[in-house]
């Protein structure tokens, strides 16, 4: 059997201080593993540009969190950084990219519970091609529909159970919204509460913007910048691009809030985006059908957000 894409694998194994690279083309996890049986396990995935893998700590850190939910023991974080840079290389030796602007490689870190009975968790690194679908839908925005989760904004704290903090392999829903959404003719979604809050993409943080023009008094006008998410304790994971940009912005002289934001609330904005460490910032263009804000001013707020973003490391 041949894997789809060009793809490299990088085993975290005692026997290897750099990791095992495996081959991708041949099987390498066994049919009884749970994270296949059961999505028993949690991932990361965050973007290395021209070499460089983007915000590593955070989804380190993160991981972590998703595991410590699970009662998974983890490898030490020196262990994946040394898997992580054989993997980004791995994959630039084989597959070097046409030219530096398409030079992203899609990282992942993978960790699934093992067999039945495994003493430790299986634990590796994939590297592979970004989507070409999303450098596109960052430069031309995106249609979203609103989608009903199921759960209401207390649900994470009263069933910790349901881990709706943890980033698991279990995705069947969120890849089934993603489905739902394209067959309204949408290419994404953002998820509502049952008490009528705004939540998260899919596969994403929501970001909202509003532009406000303030007179000081003594005869000066100047323009307040406000980027706003939904409440981190409201049951959604938490976005390490989303932490990423606002700290950049507040640095950068932006007002920063969270929530609680309604979906009223996003028709209200200057401008709305889904952030995420593989799409990067993508503009909200529609919603159930209806702009938000304006052309202009969207492509205005884009383009400082993604000044500010290309900065971080």
């Amino acid at each position: 059997m041949t894997s789809p894409a060009p793809t490299v694998l990088v085993f975290l194994d005692p026997a290897f201080e750099n990791g095992r690279i495996a081959d991708s083309s041949q099987p390498q996890l066994m049919a009884t593993d749970l994270g296949a049986t059961r999505g028993d396990g949690v991932f990361e995935s965050l973007l290395a540009v021209q070499g460089h893998p983007r915000k590593v700590q955070a989804h380190l850190n993160r991981l972590g969190s998703s595991a410590a939910a699970l009662d998974l023991a983890l490898p030490g974080q020196d262990v994946w950084r040394r898997a992580i840079e054989t993997a980004i290389k791995e994959f630039r030796d084989v597959h070097p990219a046409p030219t530096p602007e398409e030079d992203e490689v899609v990282v992942k870190l993978i960790v699934t519970r093992g067999v039945e009975g495994a003493a430790s968790p299986t634990c590796w690194v994939q590297a592979s091609p970004s989507p070409a679908g999303s450098r596109r839908q960052r430069q031309t925005g995106i249609d979203v529909v609103l989608l009903d989760r199921g759960f209401d904004t207390e649900a994470g704290e009263r069933a910790p159970w349901l881990l709706l903090g943890a980033k698991t392999l279990s995705y069947a829903v969120n890849m089934a919204a993603l489905r739902y959404a394209h067959k309204q003719g949408a290419d994404d979604a953002i998820f509502t509460s049952t008490d009528g809050r705004v939540l998260e993409g899919p596969t994403s943080t929501v970001l909202l913007a509003h532009l406000e023009t303030v007179d000081d008094g003594d005869g000066s006008i100047r323009t307040v910048r406000r980027l706003i998410t939904p409440q981190l304790d409201s049951g959604i994971l938490p976005g390490t691009s989303q932490g990423a940009l606002f700290a950049a912005a507040k640095a950068a002289g932006w007002e920063l809030g969270y929530g609680p934001l309604e979906p009223q609330d996003l028709f209200d904005a200057d401008a709305v985006w889904l952030i995420s460490s593989i799409r990067l910032i993508a503009p909200v263009n529609h919603i159930n059908g209806k702009e938000v804000g304006t052309p202009e001013v969207r492509k205005q707020l884009t383009a400082e957000l993604n000044h500010l973003f290309a900065g971080i490391e």
